[in-house]
């Protein structure tokens, strides 16, 4: 064992702990008697395995002559062995109150297959409770110590690329804990469904996830070399991890630009997060934890620093308040404030006695999580709420009003019309919402028909299905606008370095296009010095770019589907488009342009055809539900008129089984059918007036309600109040504006073109996020389910590009910039003559330190296959992503040993012996001390700023230089003969001698004139010159005397 090393015996040593530690959890797994205690057990199960490969494979790390592999067998640790010996089969118990299937067995460490490089073929993955373990041998081709896991980027995978190889390369780093890979500048994140915190809070981890970190420092230099926007795209089906993904991105922007998690914007933020995450996040079949509220948040970073952010929010499942589909949850808030308020709490609330299944809109046989998790949860959106500024008993007033509203039933009345079956939960909700229930029922009970003349409408009952849909209108109206408003408060928080005041939730303008609008009116609305220094600052940050993280819908095939899941289906169809466009269109067009030959030609599936089929104006789905809801029409009718309308398209398919109410929709990550039952209704997104009424200031004692419905209310004010109200219908969600016309899917298309028309400005950086299996179990890894996100996203035809293709390109100019110093002598151009031939010699420079770099450069990684090419073409240098890594590599160790030896000069500076200063003179004897009343008082500073408008930290600007100057009390303009004083020469061979006269043609910078010496134009100091000397005035002759008039006789 000495042989081993010391480091070795420490391994060892450990490997031992850890392994008897392993086999006495599994005999208390053996022994659990309730399921909690077993899923405990089973992650730490989980855990030791992953440490006891984490130990194996640092035995294995150099192990090569006989000493160490003597060694491995005695360890138990030999690659034909598993890392954990099988003791005996364990199972989780089955959890109460459901059958007992037999349960397949649960591997403590899932065996990653993949053994070797891609072009070894791998054993089929066996069968027993023991894993396969990973060989650390070398490949085929006498590349020593590296695997599969080991693979960092995708393109530096060897042999075949295919998808198979792709897949194996993400399973053997999977289950080495390495859940990050990197495709060039993309970025590939499989979801192990081991994060379930929230990771903006204060007690989560810092030091992890530094692929993540990295991303982040890449899209902040960027923005800061470039002053460019950046977004950080993720994109992947439902339940890969995009939240969490992105709570981790939020929060390390905060640690590079904003502060840390310590600062009080980071708090805020975070408390918005876990609000929102509350209201927004529901249980579905495919994710526990899925987020219905797409967001995308802006962070506008000026001079390296977070100066403010904004929060977008995209609410498009607003259905599932009132009516969940069937096996999903209503939203997570509804059981945690069920579960964590007080007994008082409970009885203010008139919410005694109700459980889940007491509440029509909570009522499921969808199981739930414990109820301790619950409250706990509950307890921490309430401390949120707080650190937001926003009344706690507020807000779940408006919740449990929504909760009371749906156990309102309507039944028919003697008269035909609408009446309460029951009136206690009326009365509940209406004392929540602070109406009187009278109100409250007639404008639920009761309708007026439109108005076509300047009379007052009559109201009459309504029926009970028209009072139910009522009902849910409103219930999902409450909800929404208490979404909306809690976005609205998070915007309008005083961010870092914020004096434009605040943002709306509900405006669809990004920051950047707001500061631009203020800059615009700040300069034309005052003068003088405060309005230049107003111009200056938000123009400064209108042109500063912001770095924005977004997180919208990822795609699902849910059974059945509806008009929210087309919407959230067609958002990721747009973003996939987005990513196609930019990886894949942009490259092959570039290089088409410019004459440069692509090596690859990429074949990928353009989804262009879907998003037509969708969102086409003229005949799309959604404009064809605008036209049927307009009409009256019913859901067959629907389904009739885009059958006839796109009969032949290759993206619409018929339902299976065949249905009069659905038909199906080919999407790029595979076709779902769609049931019409509700899209109408849904799409129309209407609440009666008649109800809203009831919300007026003077009727309504609960001020937050008639808040949630302000803009409307104003609106019907001005038509007249609630008296000539009637027969009219607002949008249940929010808008841009009161607008009674617009539809769900008008609004929600509406909003992505804006989303889509900032995306366009800025840089992107993509994150593929991926789902391990389907069915949420920690650390186990399905390939099927793997391998089809993998064809749908389209990584093999990204890694293809990125390993073989030209997927970069930069700008002459730019690339010189930046890596002209890896080749002496490539700097310069040409400094005057045509475009052309600037461009061609700009051009020679690239190539010269292009040339330079791939004779002296070491592959990109060890025995990697991708090519390090590079082209040139008209304007722009083309790389692949080979080649752009080797530049990086390269001037980063420049960049190092220039910074190296600028330390060792100061240091050697430092280091060398100095004079002894000279001693300060002794003051004066006898010198009074200052008096402190002499001194500048800031309060009288600031006061005097304020009175004449003036800014210390910005000064206003030096006024423009005179047109003339003044001599003798007499203005004299330009040009002047002035007189040399003193003898001037400049570098350019201009020579001024005393006594000499020159030409003066005006002014120039600070204390310099324009002189015209030959055909040139120098700037002399004034000094040179002799000052003007005015003209003498001209003194006019007399005019001759009057002569005298005659003498009188």
């Amino acid at each position: 064992m000495a042989t081993l090393g010391l480091s070795k015996v420490f391994i060892l040593d450990k490997y031992f702990t850890e392994l008897q530690k392993f086999w006495e959890t599994e005999k208390k797994l053996q022994d659990a008697s309730s399921s909690n205690e077993a899923v405990h057990l089973q992650r730490r199960l989980l855990s030791l395995s992953s440490e006891l490969v984490t130990l194996r494979n640092h035995l294995h790390v150099g192990a090569a002559g006989g000493a160490a592999a003597g060694a491995a067998p005695t360890a138990g640790t030999s690659t034909g062995q598993p890392a954990v010996p099988p003791r005996a089969p364990h199972l989780l118990p089955p959890p109460p109150h459901a059958a007992q299937p037999p349960a397949p067995p649960l591997h403590p460490l899932p065996p990653p297959p993949e053994t070797r490089w891609r072009n070894v073929p791998a054993a089929p993955p066996q069968a027993s409770a023991g894993p396969t373990p990973t060989s650390g041998t070398s490949g085929p081709s006498g590349v020593s110590g590296l695997s599969a896991s080991d693979v960092e980027d995708l393109i530096h995978l060897r042999g075949p690329l295919t998808e198979d190889a792709v897949v194996r390369a993400l399973q053997a780093r999977f289950y080495h804990n390495k859940f990050y890979t990197m495709i060039g500048p993309i970025l590939i994140a499989v979801n192990p469904y081991t994060d379930t915190c929230n990771a903006l809070t204060l007690t989560a981890a810092r030091a992890h996830r530094p692929e993540l970190a990295r991303l982040v420092h890449d899209a902040v230099r960027h923005q800061a070399d470039s002053g460019y926007p950046q977004a950080i795209i993720l994109s992947g089906v439902s339940g890969s991890g995009k939240t969490y993904a992105s709570m981790v991105l939020l929060r390390r922007l905060f640690d590079v630009a904003g502060g840390g998690p310590e600062t009080d914007a980071f708090k805020h933020l975070a408390a918005a997060f876990t609000v929102l995450r509350a209201l927004g996040t529901a249980a579905t079949p495919a994710n526990a934890h899925s987020s219905r509220i797409g967001h995308f948040i802006e962070v506008q970073v000026t001079d390296g620093a977070l100066y403010r952010t904004k929060i977008h929010c995209y609410f498009l499942d607003q259905t599932r308040v009132v009516r969940p589909p069937a096996g999903e949850r209503n939203y997570h808030i509804f059981y945690q404030m069920l579960a964590g308020l007080t007994p008082d709490e409970r009885s203010q609330l008139h919410l005694e006695g109700y459980s889940a299944q007491d509440l029509r809109y909570l009522a499921s046989p969808h199981h739930r999580r414990a109820e301790p998790e619950d409250a706990a949860r509950f307890h921490a959106w309430k401390t949120c709420l707080v650190i937001l500024g926003i009344p706690f008993l507020d807000v779940v007033r408006v919740l449990a009003a929504v909760l009371l509203l749906g156990n309102v039933q309507f039944a028919e009345s003697a008269e035909g019309g609408a009446e309460p079956a029951g009136e206690a939960e009326l009365a509940a909700a209406a004392a929540l919402l602070g109406v009187a229930a009278p109100a409250l029922l007639r404008g639920l009970a009761m309708r007026a028909p439109p108005r076509t003349s300047s009379a007052r409408s009559v109201r009459v009952p309504a029926t009970p299905a028209a009072a139910s849909s009522a009902r849910d209108a409103l219930a999902k109206a409450l909800y929404c606008r208490t979404v909306a408003t809690i976005v609205r408060r998070a915007n309008s928080l005083k961010r870092l370095g914020s004096t434009l005041g605040t943002l709306s939730s509900d405006s669809t303008e990004s920051v950047h296009a707001q500061e631009a609008r203020r800059a615009s009116s700040a300069g034309g609305s005052r003068a003088g010095a405060r309005s230049m220094a107003a111009l200056n600052d938000a123009v400064r940050h209108a042109t500063d770019g912001f770095v924005g993280i977004l997180d919208m819908f990822g795609f699902e095939d849910a059974a059945p589907s509806r008009l929210e899941h087309l919407c959230v289906n067609l958002c990721a169809e747009t973003m996939q488009h987005f990513y196609n466009t930019h990886v894949f269109k942009s490259a092959a067009e570039s290089c088409r342009e410019e004459g440069v030959a692509c090596p690859l030609e990429v074949e990928y599936v353009d989804n262009v055809p879907c998003i037509d089929l969708v969102s086409s104006l003229r005949g799309g789905l959604l404009a064809a539900l605008d036209a049927e809801c307009a009409a009256r029409g019913t859901p067959e009718q629907y389904v009739v008129r885009i059958k006839t309308a796109h009969r032949g398209h290759p993206r619409l398919a018929e339902a299976r089984p065949p249905h009069p109410r659905r038909f199906a929709v080919r999407h790029y990550a595979g076709e779902v059918a769609y049931d019409t039952v509700d899209f109408l209704e849904a799409n129309r997104d209407a609440v009666p007036d008649d109800l809203l009424a009831a919300f007026e200031t003077g009727t309504c004692e609960f001020g937050f309600a008639t808040h949630l419905f302000g803009a409307e209310l104003k609106a019907m004010a001005a038509q007249g109040g609630a008296a000539n109200s009637g027969g009219g219908f607002f949008r249940a969600s929010p808008t841009v504006a009161a607008e009674a016309g617009s539809t769900l899917t008008q609004d929600f298309h509406t909003r992505l073109d804006n989303l889509l028309r900032t995306l366009v400005h800025a840089r992107p950086h993509f994150v593929r996020c991926l789902r391990a299996n389907s069915t949420e179990t920690p650390m186990l890894f399905e390939r099927t389910t793997v391998a089809r996100q993998v064809r749908a996203l389209q990584i093999l035809e990204t890694t293809q590009l990125m390993a073989s293709g030209y997927p970069h390109r930069m700008r002459f100019r730019a690339f010189s910039g930046r890596y002209r110093a890896l080749c002496r002598g490539a700097g310069g151009g040409a400094s005057a003559g045509a475009a052309g031939s600037v461009a061609g010699a700009e051009g020679e420079a690239c190539g010269r330190v292009l040339r330079a770099v791939q004779a002296a450069a070491a592959p990109p990684a060890p025995a990697s296959p991708a090519a390090v090419r590079w082209a040139l073409g008209k304007r722009h240098v083309f790389l692949s992503e080979g080649m752009r890594q080797v530049l990086e590599r390269m001037r980063r160790g420049r960049r190092e040993a220039a910074a190296a030896s600028i330390q060792r000069a100061w240091r050697r500076h430092r280091a060398r012996p100095r004079p002894a200063p000279r001693p300060r003179p002794a003051p004066i004897a006898r010198t009074p001390p200052p008096d402190p009343a002499d001194k500048c008082d800031p309060a009288l500073v600031k006061r005097t700023c304020s009175l004449f408008g003036l800014d210390l930290e910005r000064p206003p600007p030096l006024p423009p230089s005179r047109a003339y100057t003044v001599s003798g009390g007499v203005k004299l303009s330009y040009p002047q003969q002035r007189a040399v004083s003193a003898e001037w020469s400049d570098e350019g061979g201009a020579r001024l001698r005393p006594g000499d006269t020159v030409l003066v043609v005006g002014a120039a910078r600070r204390g310099h004139l324009a002189v015209q010496i030959g055909s040139r134009t120098v700037q002399v100091p004034h000094g040179v010159l002799s000052p003007p000397r005015a003209p003498a005035p001209r003194h006019h002759p007399p005019p001759p005397p009057a002569p005298a008039p005659p003498a009188l006789a």
